[in-house]
């Protein structure tokens, strides 16, 4: 079984995320972020390249596609919130669209979900 991401970690790892466009979804311990492609073309390349990144992690996101618009949410369903897993599929797709518009106005900040986490414990 896969493990939550320990409070030290969370600390330490979700800070750059947030950097890149990473928020934390109101009411789940989960991340999320939007990126907004020139084109339906390019918003499907990339789709394609995160699905080869979460294939070989073996760990898929919740997302979505509306034209030029990636919407992915990463949680891990088997703890029930944030892993490592997360956390390095993140920085994987963050690798996949440099050139992409992104998003920061969709969610919470990501040290939220440090005292979230903590008060569920």
């Amino acid at each position: 079984m896969t493990l939550l991401l320990p409070d030290a970690d969370r600390k330490t790892m979700l800070p750059p995320l947030a950097e890149t466009g990473w928020a934390a979804v109101p009411g789940r311990d989960a991340i999320r972020k939007v990126w907004k492609f020139r084109n339906f073309s390019q918003a499907w390349g990339f789709m394609s390249r995160a699905a080869l990144a979460a294939e070989k992690l073996n760990h898929h996101p919740e997302w979505k596609n509306v034209y030029n618009v990636v919407d992915v949410t990463l949680t891990t369903h088997d703890c029930q919130g944030l892993s490592r897993l997360d956390i390095d599929l993140a920085q994987a797709l963050d690798r996949l669209a440099p050139e992409a518009d992104i998003e920061r106005n969709h969610g919470e900040p990501v040290s939220g979900l440090c005292e979230q986490r903590s008060r569920m414990a």
